[in-house]
């Protein structure tokens, strides 16, 4: 962590990190100069080390960042913990800066780019075969197109980074994720 950062930004992921920067970018954003930097954590269970580091003697450091629902909990521990104030739910994680996707990232913004978009990109990236064959499995052909979408991002290595980037690409700005808009805003 850079000390002339003077806010932090916690993800989960290499995706949640490519999905902030796309869309800071594209919303004309400069993080760098700004002095924001995003940092992956590896995985939510790490955000308490990360907070008791980055804290570490530093004063004035704003700390925010994005998870994924299932991992609220390590989150309100770590945040209390760390001494950034009391949590009793998900509203005052959002007052404290921290952002759940619902139920993730690749979730919300299927969502946000809605299910005929994201066939485009997939038909733009040459994988619509692929994910057709991936809704005739048994296990999966009666989930709903959404769903599948997401099983489809998350099942394969380097396809969460992959669509984080192209997804964040395609997102409306004008219907960008509520956690990642607010998140955006408190950067």
């Amino acid at each position: 962590m850079d000390p002339a950062h003077r806010r932090l930004v916690a993800v989960e992921g290499a995706s949640d990190r490519i999905a902030v920067h796309t869309l800071a970018r594209r919303l004309g954003r400069d993080l760098a100069a700004e002095g924001v930097e995003v940092v992956e954590l590896g995985g939510a269970a790490t955000i308490g080390r990360f907070l008791r580091a980055a804290l570490a003697g530093r004063r004035g450091l704003g700390v925010c960042g994005l998870y994924d629902e299932a991992e609220e909990h390590f989150f309100a521990r770590a945040i209390e913990q760390a001494g950034l104030g009391a949590v009793h739910d998900r509203g005052r994680l959002e007052q404290l800066g921290f952002f759940a996707c619902e139920p993730d990232l690749e979730a919300e913004l299927i969502a946000a780019v809605g299910e005929r978009g994201v066939l485009e990109v997939l038909e733009e990236q040459r994988a619509s075969a692929s994910f057709r064959r991936l809704q005739a499995q048994p296990a999966l052909s009666r989930l709903p197109q959404a769903e599948q979408m997401r099983r489809f991002i998350a099942g394969r290595s380097g396809h969460k980074a992959r669509y984080a980037a192209l997804l964040s690409e395609a997102v409306p700005l004008d219907r960008l994720p509520r956690p990642l808009e607010l998140l955006l805003q408190r950067m």
